[in-house]
């Protein structure tokens, strides 16, 4: 439906959107539910929202609108700045809800957009540098303990086997059992003990039941459509096309590259999906909305050529 639909008006609509977004994120504070004291999910006529995911996409058709109307200072500091600007408000919401994952997301939407829309490889540089500075800030007055035991974990998750180190242990068992081969489709063995093992640790399953080498496919059918994702903006000559889908490709990589480190224990526990592996309606909403949204765009783009 998405992908039918006149893709014009996103840019007419662009800073409604964006308030539409920043109210999305303010009522899930105000009602929102969730395990352990946390808000992110909404209940709408019984069914459950995370609107979070919804607003990742029209993050970026946002900042796709805005690099597009600055194409000519897109270099400038100040470009970075207002980008920056448009993405604090909601990566801040994200972040009191509390979803560390989905906030560092939007950042990876920015900084996808501000990439290939041509931004200062200098002035990005700098931006990288001083979110790393901002760590121990964050560290401090921003993160909660059991996220910052989910962070550490990997680094000795022997340090505590029966609790912040028991989910990344189980979950290089479960990986290492597959072999090269794996077990086969629905055959989990290992990963019984597993938590969260159809969500965020879903990739594990992957492995014990594809093997290695069903996981290279994975991977390289994510590097696939990444790279499908990237030729719509290559070849489309508009602004606005090339920094979408670069905040779309910035997106799923940071999702790819983050959700698989944490499985296989080189990165950080954050709590960020698979996008199309995981299961739970919210994130395959907000990947086929921003895949939709790109098909629109090449198709007219096609017509018009």
């Amino acid at each position: 439906a998405t992908a039918a639909a006149d893709h014009h008006w996103l840019r007419t609509f662009a800073w409604p959107i964006y308030g539409f977004s920043i109210a999305l994120l303010l009522l899930t504070l105000v009602v929102g539910s969730g395990v352990g004291g946390v808000q992110r999910w909404v209940s709408v006529f019984g069914l459950q929202f995370q609107f979070s995911e919804v607003a990742k996409i029209l993050l970026a058709v946002v900042l796709a609108h805005y690099l597009a109307t600055r194409a000519a200072e897109i270099s400038r500091l100040r470009t970075l700045i207002g980008a920056g600007l448009i993405v604090a408000p909601l990566l801040g919401l994200v972040l009191i809800q509390p979803d560390l994952g989905t906030s560092l997301v939007f950042g990876a939407i920015m900084l996808g957009a501000l990439f290939f829309a041509g931004a200062s490889l200098r002035w990005l540089a700098v931006t990288v540098l001083g979110v790393v500075a901002m760590v121990p800030v964050a560290w401090q007055f921003i993160l909660r303990d059991y996220q910052k035991q989910r962070l550490v974990a990997f680094l000795d998750p022997a340090a505590d086997p029966l609790g912040s180190g028991y989910q990344l242990q189980q979950s290089q068992i479960t990986v290492g059992s597959g072999g090269l081969f794996g077990r086969g489709l629905t055959n989990t063995l290992a990963g019984q003990n597993l938590p969260v093992g159809s969500t965020d640790f879903v990739f594990a399953h992957v492995g014990e039941q594809l093997g290695f080498l069903g996981g290279f496919v994975v991977l390289t059918l994510f590097a696939l459509l990444i790279w499908r994702v990237l030729h719509v903006g290559w070849r489309s000559g508009d602004s606005f096309t090339l920094a979408f889908s670069g905040g779309i490709a910035g997106m799923l990589l940071f999702q790819m590259i983050v959700n698989v480190g944490m499985v296989l224990g080189v990165m950080p526990i954050t709590g960020i999906p698979l996008p199309f592996v995981t299961y739970g309606g919210a994130s395959l909403l907000s990947a086929a909305l921003g895949l939709g949204i790109l098909e629109s765009l090449a198709m007219r783009r096609s017509r018009s050529t």
